[in-house]
């Protein structure tokens, strides 16, 4: 089964993603951490994000980009956290933006279950600077394909995750 998750920032999507993950067979289970820790916040959302997945069988991988490098075992249950920082990081850190959606499917042909979660970064209505605005695009072509490659779309609001594509899994 193939998993993407999406909603606004702070709704909970992360934490729904790592219990639909706990809700999967425990062999095998890999976190792809994306996030390039740089401030005192980074330090505390991955700190957060490590403190919800522990004891629940995850081997971390951290992989800021270039997606295809992980070192993934074949029949994993896989959570990609996340499609916006890894974006950024290929963007704006000397990587190749069109290298994440050719990874992306490679993994989901690698893996047993892939869930990937991005952001809703696009209903703002502000008007970016021009290299924000290229990533905005570039972005919503990603999350674009990354739903086509999926078998259901969940955005969580409020915690509560509501189907976009599919049926929700039971968690």
């Amino acid at each position: 089964m193939i998993v993407l998750v999406t909603g606004g920032s702070g709704c909970g999507k992360s934490t729904w993603a790592e219990k639909l993950v706990a809700s999967m067979p425990e062999e095998k289970r890999v976190y792809i951490a994306t996030m390039q820790v740089y401030d005192d916040e980074s330090v505390r959302r991955v700190a957060r994000h490590r403190a919800q997945r522990a004891d629940k069988g995850f081997t971390t991988i951290e992989c800021e980009k270039d997606l295809a490098s992980a070192d993934i075992p074949e029949g994993s249950t896989v959570l990609l956290e996340d499609l916006v920082n890894l974006m950024a990081n290929e963007m704006f850190d000397g990587g190749d933006v069109e290298r994440i959606v050719p990874a992306l499917r490679e993994l989901s042909r690698r893996c047993a279950h892939l869930v990937m979660v991005t952001n809703d970064v696009f209903s703002d209505g502000v008007v970016y600077a021009e290299s924000t605005q290229e990533y905005l695009l570039k972005l919503a072509e990603i999350n674009r394909q990354a739903a086509e490659l999926a078998d259901c779309v969940v955005e969580v609001v409020y915690s509560i995750p509501v189907a976009v594509k599919g049926e929700v899994p039971c968690v």
